[in-house]
């Protein structure tokens, strides 16, 4: 009998780049918790389920000293990303097709190992085979990113999930697949009045499928496997193999109930100090259906105080924008998403400009702190308080290294390779920041493509005038360095 295809072979799984599991990230939040783990610069990272190594790759172009490693179950996701390797011609990545389960310690230790979208979405033994890999192959300081589907939560989604594959069993094509799983679900909604609970909960996730690509919804609402597990469940088979809680990839926002003095104290009444089973309750009051959980080795201390002297080994970044306050003597500090600041502190004000003078660029306490004289902004333990307060709310990040972006826009700017290829045949690149930019535009997308380090910007225009000559020259021209303004603030262009 001929071997069934493998479904992310048969449909491709949308692949972008997952910022929260770049060794930066992982590193920062490793240090804030007390750990020494490897600097970005030297450091080896294992991505298990890599597809098309989407995320993998722009790693290794930005960190080209660390060494950077991948393996996928299915091949053709895995033939794309090799192809991309040997354009770029990077030499610290590599990729192969292969079975979670034949995986060894032939492939050495590491220090950082990313398992996104996996954990949930693969039968036991691979799930068992994900953490006894984990526990082999973590270096003592190493860092796991391991995402998954959590309870109770997951029973809302489980519950549309169920609905949708009971619409389109017998069905084998994946596009029918999808459309006729959504279309059952408007099917049910029109059957419910209006404000009706179980109407919005189909609303809700009706929304979040039709905001993404039906490729996603082929494999995660329509997948053969969905696993849910609670977090302390998740532990405990994580404890198996040697491994305990960090921390979650991103720190709780600032509307999270583990904020609230009363919720608190209701922990520290039932949990008292195990940290597993306050997490488990907040899950319950939020409701929460996915996690992105760090684990590190059972036997290193981790510490949760946040203590000035971990701050001080952690660089500072800020993409927030300053403008008067409202009141008197304040400043405003406004993120790409809206979200704002005010404060009127001179201390804060000075950190928040010193950041933004030098964005996308990052900076040591030991760089700011001259910035700050007079100001009375001391770094002691209130002000740590207030700093975390500030990396909460995202005006401002932690990083443990410095990603090679430019600190200005130069006379010959040059886009990252990887970027550029990535615009040659997508509508999105990956920024030296690994985050991911959209390129719906062909005049922008056609913009990036040229930029590589050689033209000046009359030749830029030149070329844009060739590339599009049915818009007007003085509009290309009048682009140029809003475009390039844009491409610096987004990490795309290198130092």
């Amino acid at each position: 009998m001929p071997m069934e295809q493998d479904p992310y072979d048969l449909v491709a799984y949308p692949s972008f780049p997952h910022p929260y599991t770049h060794p930066d990230h992982l590193a920062a939040m490793a240090i804030l918790h007390g750990l020494s783990p490897a600097p970005v610069e030297h450091c080896r990272v294992l991505e298990i389920g890599c597809n098309e190594g989407a995320n993998l790759i722009p790693m290794a172009y930005a960190a080209p000293r660390s060494e950077f490693v991948g393996f996928d179950l299915a091949g053709l996701p895995v033939a794309r990303g090799k192809e991309r390797i040997s354009e770029l011609g990077l030499r610290n990545a590599r990729i192969f097709e292969g079975n979670l389960l034949d995986i060894g310690a032939e492939l050495g230790q590491f220090d950082y190992i990313i398992a996104h979208g996996f954990y949930s979405w693969v039968p036991e033994p691979a799930r068992e085979g994900l953490l006894a890999l984990c526990g082999k192959l973590l270096t003592p300081d190493g860092v796991a990113f391991v995402s998954y589907n959590a309870l109770p939560g997951g029973h809302l989604r489980k519950m549309i999930r169920e609905m949708m594959l009971y619409r389109v069993k017998g069905t084998e094509d994946p596009e029918q697949r999808v459309s006729e799983g959504v279309g059952f679900l408007h099917f049910l909604l029109e059957t419910r009045p209006e404000g009706d609970a179980y109407r919005l909960l189909i609303e809700k996730h009706l929304k979040s499928m039709e905001n993404r690509s039906p490729r996603f919804v082929y494999h995660d609402e329509l997948g053969e496997i969905y696993h849910l597990v609670y977090f302390i469940e998740f532990m405990e088979h994580a404890r198996r193999y040697g491994l305990q809680y960090l921390n979650e990839a991103v720190l709780p926002p600032v509307n999270d109930p583990c904020y609230r003095r009363e919720m608190r104290a209701a922990l520290e009444s039932a949990a008292g100090g195990d940290i597993l089973k306050q997490e488990q309750m907040l899950d319950f009051a939020r409701m929460r259906g996915y996690r992105e959980t760090l684990l590190c080795r059972a036997d290193r201390s981790v510490r949760r105080d946040f203590p000035v002297e971990d701050l001080r080994r952690l660089l500072l970044a800020s993409p927030a924008r300053s403008t008067p306050g409202e009141a008197p003597g304040a400043k405003a500090f406004s993120l790409p998403d809206g979200s704002k600041m005010e404060s009127n502190l001179p201390g804060v004000i000075a950190l928040l400009e010193a950041l933004e003078a030098v964005w996308p660029r990052s900076l040591s306490l030991d760089e700011i702190e001259p910035r700050l004289a007079g100001t009375g902004f001391a770094l002691d333990d209130d002000r740590a308080n207030l700093l975390m307060r500030m990396v909460v709310t995202k005006i401002v990040e932690l990083h443990a290294w410095r990603a090679p972006v430019a600190g200005e826009v130069s006379a010959r700017p040059r886009a990252s390779a990887c970027a550029r290829q990535e615009a040659r045949t997508r509508a999105h690149a990956t920024t030296l920041l690994h985050s991911n930019v959209a390129l719906d535009d062909p005049v922008v997308r056609g913009f990036l493509k040229l930029l590589d380090g050689t033209r000046d910007r009359n030749a830029l225009l030149d070329a844009m005038k060739a590339e599009f000559p049915a818009i007007p020259p003085e509009a290309l021209e009048e682009g140029i360095e809003p475009g390039l303004g844009f491409f610096h603030r987004a990490g795309l262009l290198e130092a």
